[in-house]
């Protein structure tokens, strides 16, 4: 029994080694987290406009009906990669014309006021998550992520960190189109 004791530390070791060099895989991507809403409908929701704003609040409903596919992000003023990826946000509505909607999530109103004052509103609706509720329904992982919804309300892709540089950029424009978010022969 006491040999048997005498290899328990040993055997704790391996493991976290195991863990260690899975950790370091070259091929193992941590941005690629699963998620059970692709191909499923948007979460039920209805959040309130975020307070001090005009922009109107966002709902499921509002996900439904789209002439086209619509980026749903997920950001806060507090969240330091959400002000990286924002003028690339930014960009993709005012240049390709799409239709962007957020989800502040776990910001203070007047923080997400200012914020989006200093840095521009490209989002057509908001919707203030002060609990973070509606981030549990969507499986958040954290923020920044984005997601592209059809026009029947599917979730068609998710996209975790921010949509910054140059692999993000391309992957995220290869989802929109093909989620036909872009006329054939164009590829924004």
């Amino acid at each position: 029994m006491g040999r048997l004791l005498a290899f328990i530390p040993l055997a704790i070791a391996a493991v976290f080694g195991g863990f260690f060099l899975w950790g370091l895989n070259p091929d193992r991507d941590p941005n690629n987290i699963p998620s059970v809403l692709i191909s499923q409908p948007a979460p039920e929701f209805d959040l309130a406009a975020v307070s001090g704003l005009e922009t109107p609040g966002l709902s499921r409903a509002d996900l439904v009906g789209n002439p086209g596919p619509v980026i749903v992000n997920v950001f806060a003023s507090w969240c330091v990669p959400c002000r990286a990826e924002h003028g690339v946000l930014t960009q993709m509505v005012e240049r390709d014309g799409l239709t962007l909607f957020g989800i502040n999530y776990k910001d203070k109103p007047e923080d997400a006021t200012k914020w989006l004052a200093e840095l521009g509103n490209p989002y057509e609706r908001i919707g203030s998550d002060l609990s973070g509720r509606v981030g549990i329904e969507w499986g958040l992982s954290g923020v920044p992520e984005t997601f592209i919804v059809g026009s029947d309300g599917t979730v068609l892709f998710r996209y975790v960190g921010p949509v910054v540089g140059d692999t993000a950029i391309s992957t995220f424009r290869e989802a929109l189109i093909q989620a036909g978010a872009f006329p054939r022969g164009q590829n924004g």
